[in-house]
């Protein structure tokens, strides 16, 4: 029996992609510049660190139209996860999840769940106040966090880093 559970342990990760993937990171603010966006370059150090190939820094205005651009850049260059954070908050020009629902072949929202779950457990009961969403888009993953460092380096570190490769696989088919 122990062997089986090894055999079917290895046969999920068969999927996994192998090659660096390359990522995308966004981050969504009316005020960040490169200079300041700690939750960016957290987010990239957190992903190079594990292997993945992340491209140039992104930094776009809390506008639809110019989150939906950024994104479709980021895959029409190749991108096979796009990782956006910021303007994900209840103020008005907060639309972040927004875009990103409407551009989602397949919504993931296990993902939000399990960010709250454990953002939960870090902040409390503001963490209801998350409107972190992910899903697939063709055969990338789009994946909107909150702005905070806080948040980007949980994400990273108990979501991202462990599965990123296992679902790029699986989009792979």
């Amino acid at each position: 029996m122990t062997h089986h559970k090894h055999h079917a342990r290895k046969d999920h990760h068969a999927h996994d992609e192998q090659a660096p993937a390359p990522i995308a990171v966004i981050t969504v603010s009316d005020t960040r510049t490169s200079a300041d966006d700690t939750s960016g370059a957290t987010l990239r150090d957190k992903l190079q660190e594990a292997g993945f190939h992340v491209g140039d820094p992104v930094i776009v205005k809390d506008e639809p139209w110019q989150i939906r651009v950024a994104i479709e850049q980021a895959l029409n260059g190749g991108a096979r996860a796009v990782i956006l954070n910021g303007g994900t908050g209840l103020a008005p020009r907060d639309g972040t999840p927004e875009v990103v629902e409407k551009m989602l072949d397949k919504p993931l929202p296990g993902f939000g769940e399990l960010f709250r779950m454990l953002s939960f457990q870090e902040i409390g009961a503001a963490a209801m106040l998350s409107r972190a969403v992910a899903g697939t888009r063709g055969r990338a993953l789009l994946v909107s966090l909150p702005g905070s460092t806080a948040a980007v380096r949980l994400a990273a570190e108990k979501l991202l880093v462990p599965q990123l490769r296992h679902i790029l696989g699986l989009l792979s088919g």
